[in-house]
């Protein structure tokens, strides 16, 4: 069943179409890739998705329902979060806080109610808490609840960012670059957690430069360049699709390869 349907969109800056006509759709329960080479238009992509952008022509539907005109918070409110290329967490707020607000658009309380300190606020507040404790237990920071975001390391500040936008119940999750800096055991544990996010029935969407990576955690691969897709598919027809190589390589590089190959030969 389609969760996502990115329909006949163009993102245009100026004289740039950074996004071209483009037609990609997302099934419920699916992990997908969104590959390309550097300027390809994936993050664009993803401003359009999340309400960053309003895209010049073209509609995001989720569930059926067109979604761009929403702000950002109601298309979060709807069942979209996401992670930045670019880390995002509240800096001089700790671990435990920045789940905490990553749970906001779920939470009832209101102004007077949060002043007055009513029994259902402080119920709820004892709710959001012990949920954000189980996401961090989730990805392994349980012991890092009390620390400021800063202080982390690279590779667990991007586990942050995952779990505070788990915190919003998404339906859907796009995770721009979540492997950029870790090392190779880092990256195991994150194929583990986007695993279990996905066995969880969450759908993913995730922008990856690490192709093994990306192959081996996809369902489906959509592959962008200069702005238009380019192939779609599964992982392994991708792996071999002729356009795609020569994206990534530059019809140059491609002949070096297959020079370079013969030789060996």
């Amino acid at each position: 069943m389609e969760l996502l349907k990115v329909e006949h969109v163009t993102m245009q800056f100026g004289g740039l179409k950074a996004i071209n006509n483009l037609n990609m759709s997302i099934e419920k329960g699916e992990i997908h890739g969104l590959l390309g080479p550097n300027g390809s238009g994936k993050t664009t992509c993803f401003n359009v998705i999340s309400g960053v952008y309003q895209p010049t022509e073209g509609d995001v539907l989720l569930e059926g329902k067109k979604i761009n005109g929403n702000q950002k918070y109601e298309i979060n409110q709807l069942g979209i979060a996401r992670t930045f290329q670019h880390i995002s967490l509240f800096s001089t707020m700790n671990v435990l806080e920045n789940v905490i607000i990553g749970q906001h658009c779920r939470t009832k309380a209101g102004i007077f109610s949060a002043m007055l300190r009513t029994r259902s606020d402080r119920e709820e507040e004892k709710r959001v808490v012990e949920r954000a404790y189980e996401l961090l237990d989730f990805v392994g920071l349980t012991h890092r609840a009390g620390e400021l975001a800063c202080n982390l390391p690279y590779g667990e500040q991007r586990l942050l960012e995952i779990v505070r936008a788990l915190a919003s119940q998404p339906k859907l999750i796009m995770l721009d670059e979540a492997s950029a800096g870790m090392n190779s055991v880092e990256k195991d544990n994150l194929i583990r957690i986007i695993r279990a996010i996905s066995a969880e029935g969450i759908t993913i969407l995730m922008i990856e430069h690490d192709m093994k990576l990306a192959m081996s955690l996809s369902d489906q691969i959509t592959v962008l360049d200069h702005g238009a897709k380019i192939a779609e598919g599964l992982p392994q027809a991708i792996q071999t699709n002729q356009k795609v190589i020569e994206a990534y390589l530059g019809k140059g590089g491609v002949a070096r390869a297959k020079h370079a190959a013969s030789e060996k030969s």
